[in-house]
């Protein structure tokens, strides 16, 4: 019963009209008499931010805020983190392919449009990155690669918070997502950046076709997620991966085997 009222009012919540207004309001100059508040709210660390927190002319300019030149040291790892945010599961795909998170289950064929695509990650690893409203929302290349394939699916976006993962529509699969498959000359990694509720703008600021480890490829423009999946026996998570602990850009993520 609670996950069905929770699906109807994001429904009847969830449309153009409230996406509008809230994109409004997040780039009027007004808004930005909200971010001290924002700040305080979330507890977000200014000194690591570039400028400072009464030039940003707009919430939304605070928001895809960047970072001093080494606020996030790089691992000497294969894979790192792509973003700040938690690690809300990491685990092994199952056969078919199909993966769980917050007890839901989601098909990768379903998230990528494609059975074929989904066959290469099978009994492959995935692991789940939560971006909370509090993050620094730009977005980096967790590894060094081609990237091979770039698309784009879905339409509408709800919640990937707590509850949006827990009683939602399955979001993760089925809200609007940016997909880039990342050759690595050892194994494929997959990163699906899904969009968050009433909006659904995931911008990339790196359009080449060769990604750098580390460097900035795109940013969020409210809260979200990311999704990682690895081919099997090609990637092993390091020790620091644990489900629900906090993780930051270029944090040690996995190496390849």
């Amino acid at each position: 019963m609670k996950k069905r009222l929770y699906q109807y009012t994001i429904e009847l919540t969830n449309g153009p009209v409230t996406s509008n207004l809230l994109q409004r309001f997040a780039n009027f100059s007004g808004s930005r008499m909200a971010i001290k508040n924002y700040v305080k709210a979330y507890k977000i660390n200014t000194d690591e931010i570039v400028g400072e927190v009464e030039g940003f002319p707009t919430l939304h300019d605070f928001f895809i805020r960047k970072l001093k030149p080494g606020s996030r040291p790089q691992a000497d790892t294969d894979i790192i983190s792509p973003v700040d945010g938690k690690v809300e599961i990491a685990g092994k795909l199952q056969e078919d392919s199909r993966f769980i998170v917050k007890g839901q289950k989601y098909s990768l064929a379903e998230l990528l449009g494609s059975e074929e695509m989904a066959k290469r990650y099978s009994n492959g690893n995935y692991a789940v990155l939560y971006l909370s409203p509090a993050n620094y929302h730009r977005i980096h290349s967790p590894a060094d690669g081609k990237i091979s394939k770039q698309f784009v699916l879905g339409k509408k976006s709800y919640p990937v918070n707590q509850s949006g993962l827990l009683y939602g529509k399955a979001p993760i699969s089925g809200n609007y997502r940016l997909i880039s498959e990342i050759e690595t000359g050892r194994g494929n990694v997959l990163m699906v950046k899904v969009g968050a509720m009433f909006v659904n703008s995931i911008e990339l600021t790196n359009t080449s076709d060769e990604w750098k480890k580390g460097e900035e490829v795109g940013y969020f423009s409210f809260g979200s997620t990311v999704v990682l999946f690895f081919e099997a026996d090609c990637f092993r998570f390091t020790e620091n991966i644990v489900d629900c602990e906090p993780i930051k850009v270029g944090e040690a993520l996995a190496n390849m085997l």
